[in-house]
């Protein structure tokens, strides 16, 4: 069935792609998208290499003892897992509020066959 649309999502034979690709709206979405993506890997690679960083260059800071066997350099490395989990949940809620919502304006749009400028 050329053309047909399945559950909403229109069939690869019926989409325009290079017209949804010159799409304005697709466009934004895209450089919006990208821009975060990018900012947030560069603050998670940068958050990663300070554990190596300090703990070569800042031994004395790392060996603080904050409580028993737990030191400063510890929870600084297990603060990485919160950190990503915390990145994760930022990058879920902004794509949940932003991004899918155009998302599925667009695929909406494209799947009826309209291909005008939003309103």
């Amino acid at each position: 069935m050329a053309g047909s649309v399945l559950g909403g999502r229109p069939n690869n034979e019926a989409v325009d792609w290079d017209a949804l690709i010159r799409d304005p709206r697709f466009q934004t979405l895209h450089r919006r998208k990208t821009r975060l993506l990018w900012g947030l890997m560069v603050l998670s690679v940068v958050y990663y290499f300070l554990l190596p960083v300090g703990a070569a260059y800042y031994q004395d800071l790392f060996r603080i003892r904050v409580w028993g066997v737990v030191n400063v350099g510890l929870l600084f490395a297990l603060s990485e897992f919160v950190v990503a989990w915390a990145i994760a949940l930022f990058y879920s809620r902004q794509a949940g509020r932003e991004f899918d919502q155009l998302a599925a304006q667009i695929s909406a749009d494209y799947a009826q066959g309209s291909r005008g400028e939003p309103a």
